[in-house]
């Protein structure tokens, strides 16, 4: 693909361009259209995320790390590619298509990253009761998985994908997942390996960071940031939001509150999940909706997430693993990869032709 990328100057939306334009005809059905998609497309991924291989710690041992090493996959298809290749197909099959290559993405990258933490070993990566004997990727990858999306999402939304989106969409996309793997490399070398910052603290961190990235660019839309009309000004505003954010709410989460690093990425990970449901899933809600009732209803989606999520975990047996660690697992993972990959890849299919197809008989 050769194509002129998307103009720059806003954070990218999750839905297609071309799917936007049907806004003011079955985008519109909010929160009908939501609901629905959650039903039938969202509900149906996240069950078998959060217990489908061998109940709840054996899929956050084994589909945790796959899941997380897929995200910065999936944020090349969606924000970058625009669906491509999958748009190459025809509608009932460009996401699936497109899902296809994330899966093959993940198992790739997972691989790498258990090589650069360890060695490579498919048993440790798809047995949830691997011994010591073998290199198994929960939770080592984490760090390494979970800092590669984050950059990938600062170069996406903070930085709105400058200036790599001067090439085309295939190569910028491209340059995008290879130097968000090479800054999460250099992190983890530098702060995590030589054990500064400890594996679960710097994954809080992370995912700290993602809530703000999550707030400022998904559901707020890169208001009041926006207003800020010269380029340079802009992302530099940006990314000093998420960053400084992102590190005084840990402070305040780890020190001041007390919570231990895989409570605070529990708690933040129902946080990033509810702003991807309200921001994502429900996207064109009517405009009273937005900002400050948006923030709100962001805020009572991811209470009763992480009520609910924590209330199941207490009643599993942990052995080599944690309820929180869990909770973050199925938040962010069984929860919101499938929110993206509806919306942003997926294109809510089949739904859009549905309805286009009942609005045009007579």
């Amino acid at each position: 693909m050769t194509g002129s990328p998307a103009p720059v100057g806003r954070p990218p939306s999750a839905t297609p361009r071309d799917v936007r334009q049907g806004e003011g005809s079955w985008l519109a059905r909010q929160p009908g259209l939501g609901l629905v998609g959650g039903l039938v497309f969202v509900v149906p991924f996240a069950v078998p995320l959060a217990f489908g291989v061998g109940g709840a710690e054996g899929s956050l041992r084994v589909l945790g790390p796959l899941a997380t090493f897929a995200l910065p996959v999936v944020a090349v298809i969606a924000f970058w590619w625009e669906d491509w290749p999958g748009t190459r197909l025809r509608a009932g099959w460009a996401g699936w298509a497109d899902t296809v290559l994330v899966i093959v993405g993940a198992v790739l990258l997972t691989i790498a990253g258990q090589a650069v933490t360890a060695r490579p070993d498919l048993t440790g990566i798809f047995d949830p009761g691997a011994g010591p004997e073998h290199a198994a990727t929960f939770p080592t990858t984490m760090p390494l998985a979970g800092a590669a999306f984050v950059v990938m999402l600062q170069l996406t939304l903070a930085c709105e994908r400058w200036p790599l989106v001067r090439f085309n969409r295939t190569w910028s996309g491209v340059l995008a997942l290879i130097t968000a793997w090479a800054v999460a490399l250099l992190l983890t070398r530098t702060l995590v390996a030589p054990g500064v910052v400890g594996g679960a603290d710097f994954g809080a961190l992370m995912v700290t960071t993602g809530v703000w990235q999550t707030v400022l660019f998904v559901v707020l839309q890169g208001w009041p940031l926006d207003r800020i009309e010269s380029r340079a000004p802009r992302l530099l505003a940006n990314n000093a939001a998420v960053l400084i954010g992102a590190l005084l709410t840990y402070s305040a989460l780890s020190t001041s509150v007390g919570l231990a690093a895989d409570t605070i990425s529990a708690v933040c990970g129902c946080v990033i999940a509810g702003g991807l449901l309200v921001g994502i899933l429900f996207e064109g809600r009517p405009r009273r909706v937005r900002r400050w009732r948006a923030l709100t209803l962001v805020a009572v989606v991811s209470a009763a997430l992480f009520i609910v999520l924590t209330r199941f975990a207490g009643t599993v047996p942990w052995q080599r693993a944690t309820a929180s660690d869990w909770v973050a697992h199925a938040a962010l993972n069984a929860i919101g990869l499938p929110v993206i990959l509806h919306v942003g890849i997926g294109r809510r299919w089949p739904f859009p032709r549905i309805w286009k197809e009942r609005e045009e008989t007579p």
